[in-house]
C-alpha cells in the first residue's frame, strides 16, 4: 500500500504525467458529448424496440461506445478504422511490400502503414453509414430521406467516425494507453449505471442463486484474463564476451520474455467484426425488393442465428486470428537477426536461421494456449445465455453475451493502462 501511495504521489506531482492523464480524460468527456447529439427526425420508441431485439446491433453499439443506440453523429464509433485495420493486416500476409513497409522500415514505416488504414477507413465509414440509413428507413425509425438529406447525413455520419478515429490517435500520441481502446473502454463503462440499474429494477429474490452464479464466473474469468495476459515463457539468452582495449563486455544472461497471448484482445475483436459484416450486409438485403435477394437473407440470417454455428465460428476465427496476428505482430528472423548482430544467443542453439525457427516453435506451442483460452473466453457468454433460455431465467441473454465480450475487453484495457502508467512513473523514478 505504501508503494502504492508513493507511485500515486508522483503521478499527482509530475506535471508532464498530470498533463497525459487529463488530456485522456478530456478526450473522453468529448467523445461522451458527442455521443448525445443525434441525427434528426428520430422516432426514440422504434428505436429502443428495435436495439431490444437485436443482438447484432447491441453488439455494433458496444464498439460504438453506445452511440448507435442514440443514432448519434458518431453511431459509427472506431468500428470503420477497425474493420480498415483488420483488412491492412490481411493484406501484409499477401503483399511482401506491405509486410516490409510494416516490420522492416521501423517507426517511419509503420506511420506510413497506418495513413494507408485512416485512407481506406473513409470509402467504408461512407459505405456503412449509408447501409444503417437505408435499413433504418425500412424499420421506420428514420423518416424518407430525400437524396440531399440522405447524403448529408452519410457525410456527417462518417465524418463523425473520422474525428473519433483522430480523437483517438490524438490520446494514443499526447496520453496514456492505446487511444481506440480507451474509446471503446469508455463506452462500455458508461452504459454500467444503466445496466445496473436495470438489473436492481428487475430483481427477484428467487433468482438469487443465478446472480451469484454469475458473479462467480465473472470474478473467475477476470482473474483468468489477468493471469493469461501477464503469462509468459522465457527464453534464455547470453550475450558473448567481448574485449574491447582494456575492458571486457557482456558474458551476462537474460532472458527474451515471449508473451502467451501476445494478441491480447485484438483476435476477439476482429472475430466480431467478421461475423458481423455479413450480418449487416445480410439485414440490408431483407428488405430488398427481389425474391432472390430475400431468400438469400432469409436462409444467411437463419444459420447465423442457429447459436452453435455461431458459437463453433466464433470459436475457431477468435482462434485462427489469434495465430494470425501473432504472426503480424511477432518476427522470429528480425528477433534472430538482432540477437546475432548484439552478440547474442539462445544456449543451446546455433545463431541465425536455427534460432528463428527454434522461436517459431516455442511461439507456436504457446500461442496455442492463449488461442484456445481466447476461444474459451468468447464463447463462454453464449453457452451461459444457453443456459438462461433452459431455465426460463428472467435475464437478457443477449444482455449477457454482449456483457461478457464488455468484460474482456474492459480487463485487458485496464491492464494495458496501469502497464503504461506503472511505467511512465518507473521512467520518472530513475
Amino acid at each position: 500500500m505504501k508503494n502504492i501511495g508513493q507511485k500515486l504521489g508522483l503521478i499527482i506531482r509530475d506535471k508532464g504525467l498530470m498533463k497525459r492523464i487529463l488530456f485522456v480524460a478530456g478526450a473522453l468527456i468529448v467523445f461522451r458529448l458527442l455521443s448525445f447529439i443525434p441525427i434528426p427526425g428520430i422516432d426514440a420508441l422504434k428505436l429502443e424496440q428495435f436495439f431490444s431485439n437485436n443482438e447484432f446491433l447491441g453488439l455494433l453499439n458496444l464498439f460504438s461506445g453506445g452511440g448507435l443506440s442514440n443514432l448519434s453523429i458518431v453511431m459509427l464509433g472506431v468500428g470503420p478504422y477497425i474493420t480498415s485495420s483488420i483488412i491492412m493486416q490481411l493484406l501484409t500476409m499477401m503483399f511482401p511490400k506491405l509486410k516490409a513497409l510494416y516490420h522492416d522500415e521501423g517507426e517511419a514505416g509503420r506511420m506510413k502503414f497506418t495513413q494507408y488504414s485512416r485512407i481506406l477507413t473513409i470509402p467504408l465509414a461512407l459505405i456503412q453509414a449509408f447501409g444503417f440509413l437505408i435499413l433504418l428507413e425500412k424499420q421506420q425509425i428514420l423518416p424518407q430521406l430525400d437524396v440531399f438529406g440522405l447524403i448529408t447525413n452519410v457525410v456527417v455520419i462518417a465524418g463523425g467516425s473520422m474525428l473519433l478515429t483522430w480523437i483517438g490517435e490524438l490520446m494514443s500520441e499526447y496520453g496514456i494507453g492505446n487511444g481506440v481502446s480507451l474509446l471503446i473502454f469508455a463506452g462500455i463503462v458508461a452504459r454500467l449505471p444503466g445496466d445496473i440499474g436495470q438489473a436492481l429494477f428487475n430483481f427477484d429474490a428467487s433468482q438469487i442463486p443465478f446472480y451469484l452464479t454469475f458473479l462467480v464466473i465473472a470474478i473467475i474469468v477476470v482473474y483468468a484474463v489477468v493471469v493469461i495476459t501477464e503469462a509468459e515463457r522465457p527464453v534464455p539468452v547470453t550475450y558473448a564476451k567481448r574485449i574491447r582495449g582494456m575492458k571486457m563486455y557482456g558474458g551476462i544472461s537474460t532472458y527474451l520474455p515471449l508473451r502467451i497471448n501476445q494478441a491480447g484482445v485484438i483476435p476477439i475483436i476482429f472475430a466480431l467484426s467478421i461475423l458481423l459484416f455479413p450480418q449487416m450486409i445480410l439485414q440490408f438485403m431483407q428488405n430488398v425488393q427481389n425474391g432472390v435477394a430475400q431468400a438469400i437473407s432469409k436462409h444467411g440470417l437463419a444459420l447465423l442465428s442457429n447459436e452453435w454455428f455461431y458459437g463453433i465460428a466464433y470459436f475457431v476465427l477468435v482462434f485462427l486470428f489469434t495465430y494470425f496476428y501473432t504472426a503480424v505482430t511477432f518476427d522470429p528472423h528480425a528477433i534472430s537477426t538482432n540477437l546475432q548482430k548484439n552478440g547474442a544467443f539462445i544456449p543451446g542453439v546455433r545463431p541465425g536461421e536455427s534460432t528463428s525457427q527454434y522461436l517459431a516453435k516455442v511461439l507456436t506451442r504457446i500461442t496455442l494456449v492463449g488461442a484456445l483460452f481466447l476461444g474459451a473466453i468468447a464463447v463462454l457468454p453464449l453457452i451461459v445465455k444457453g443456459i438462461i433460455s433452459a431455465t426460463a431465467v428472467g435475464i437478457s441473454g443477449s444482455a449477457v453475451a454482449i456483457g461478457g465480450t464488455a468484460l474482456l475487453i474492459v480487463v485487458s484495457v485496464v491492464i494495458d493502462l496501469i502497464k503504461k502508467i506503472d511505467a511512465q512513473v518507473s521512467m520518472r523514478e530513475y
